[in-house]
């Protein structure tokens, strides 16, 4: 849809409109939030006074937030580039002849990655992806703002914004909701405000801020709303690519706008054993409670028994006296068995540890290593979806940030592009590394090392596994002339210990004589 065809709509019309098409998945969220974290995405009308209910498992709490850590550590690995900068062969070659030159290029780019990676690390960014998976994993909805000046992002819920994208998935339109207080604004917004409307007042209710993100004409149109005015210098544009407004999804579903979550396919084992976790809270709290019956007209009379002290020695018949008992032992024992088993599928499918390890005396660490890549590689759809919507676009921003900064250089476009590579046993740069190490073993055991050396260009090897691991080899690995001058000096060390005092003799006779023969200037 382009300008022309709403340009009489207001921004909150055009929000309210889209209400609508968000009503379903705001429905479920809350369902979703209610069984593993109510406070996430609570009902609407919620306010901070209000009471939040708590559920009766736990297991749905843990579940999210470790499957958001682990997914945290395996988009965001510390202190490791999870993209890496590529740029095609043809290229390579066209720069330059030289068969180093592809390393020498990809250590640059290495670079590149490092700097990149340490700004995230500076950045509360970290803390604002964590909150982000959380809400994608309960809700399958969440919208990231990273600002130009890096500091970090801010994320808005599904219930502060809307989108509209097309057939493919394609992200069209972003409307953003903020609530304000006019105590925040700008005098020269309050000014603005008081001329329109001449009941605002300061302190009064919240004001409402809507920020309109537009795809039109190859680039994103971007503009701001308060109380029906358009906000002064906030009409902007930024290229197609490279918008700080990211809206994510969980899942992906074609002709869709908004994704589903990941509690969402469980909902059906939550519930149950929601149900079944009150059940036996309850049951067990009225089991526990002790009653005496005493047998009218026994000979052992109520007040004696009531008000008998521990251990006291009292007149009666034990046969007056009984417990009630509720003889729920094995209804309690079914629902016991019903929600452990339940409880073993939920935790396989958050990746709780206690799902890992199998009840057993020994259980290996391998085993457990085996069974944990298992269950990872069961994410692999969810890693493929984060990698395109999520990364992707955040390593484009934060680097066009930096480079606007000239904190890192303005690389030539269409030529170098940033690739996610993110892998399940090895993060980052691991699959290069694995398959560099993997030639040489393989390389090493069939043909020996004396082959390997002769056929092998060391210094090469050693530069790539380098630029495949992260690391910066400047100053760590020696230039591959000064290992040269070092090994000569060696060759002349050992010659001279095997031939004894009278080659040192000779060579320096040697020296001597060609000092003289050389013509005087």
């Amino acid at each position: 849809m382009t300008t022309d065809q709403h340009c009489n709509d207001t921004v909150k019309g055009r929000y309210s409109k889209f209400l609508t098409d968000r009503d379903p998945y705001e429905k479920r969220a809350e369902e979703a939030s209610l069984l593993t974290i109510p406070a996430l995405f609570p009902r609407k009308g919620h306010t901070a006074n209000s009471i939040l209910p708590t559920p009766f498992q736990s297991i749905g709490a843990r579940g999210v937030n470790t499957l958001a850590s682990k997914l945290l550590l395996a988009l965001l690995p510390p202190n490791n580039p999870f993209f890496k900068l590529q740029i095609d062969e043809f290229t390579i070659t066209e720069l330059s002849a030289d068969p180093k030159a592809k390393t020498q290029i990809e250590n640059a780019l290495a670079s590149i990655e490092r700097d990149t990676v340490n700004s995230i690390e500076t950045s509360s960014l970290r803390v604002d992806l964590f909150e982000c998976l959380k809400h994608l994993i309960v809700t399958g909805n969440s919208l990231l703002y990273l600002p130009p000046d890096g500091s970090g992002g801010c994320v808005f819920p599904l219930s502060k914004y809307v989108v509209k994208r097309d057939p493919s998935g394609n992200v069209l339109e972003i409307i953003t909701l903020e609530s304000l207080s006019n105590h925040t604004l700008t005098p020269e917004l309050q000014a603005l405000l008081s001329k329109s409307k001449e009941d605002c007042e300061p302190g009064g209710k919240a004001l409402e801020l809507y920020t309109h993100i537009e795809r039109c004409d190859g680039m994103w149109e971007v503009k701001q709303e308060l109380e029906g005015i358009v906000v002064p210098d906030s009409e902007g544009t930024y290229p197609l690519d490279n918008c700080p407004w990211i809206p994510i999804r969980f899942t992906k579903i074609d002709n869709e706008d908004y994704g589903r979550g990941f509690v969402e396919e469980y909902l059906g084992d939550l519930y149950s054993l929601e149900g079944l976790s009150q059940a036996i809270v309850e049951g067990a709290a009225a089991a526990a409670k002790i009653l005496f019956l005493v047998k009218p007209g026994g000979q052992t009379k109520i007040k004696t028994i009531a008000s008998a002290k521990n251990a006291a020695v009292v007149q009666g018949d034990a046969a007056d006296v009984t417990v009630l008992q509720a003889q729920k032992f094995y209804d309690f024992r079914t629902a016991q068995e019903t929600a452990d088993r339940i409880t073993e599928r939920l935790s396989a499918a958050f990746m709780l540890t206690s799902a890992v390890q199998r009840q057993a005396e020994r259980v290996t660490a391998e085993e457990i290593r085996l069974l944990a890549k298992e269950l990872e590689e069961s994410l692999g759809g969810i890693y493929s979806v984060l990698s395109q919507e999520l990364q992707l676009p955040m390593v484009r921003v934060i680097m066009a940030n930096l480079t606007r900064k000239g904190k890192l250089p303005k690389l030539p476009k269409n030529i170098v592009k940033p690739m996610i590579v993110t892998g399940l046993d090895a993060l980052g740069r691991g699959y290069d590394r694995e398959a560099l190490v993997s030639f040489l073993q393989t390389l090493t055991a069939v043909l020996g090392s004396d082959v390997m050396k002769t056929y092998i260009e060391v210094s090469e090897a050693i530069t790539r596994l380098a630029v495949s691991s992260g690391i910066d080899t400047k100053g760590l690995v020696k230039p591959p002339e000064v290992v040269a001058q070092e090994q000569q000096q060696q060759q002349q060390m050992a010659m001279m210990q095997q031939l004894g005092p009278n080659a040192v003799n000779a060579v320096g006779k040697m020296a001597a004589q060609a000092q003289q023969q050389q013509p005087t200037q």
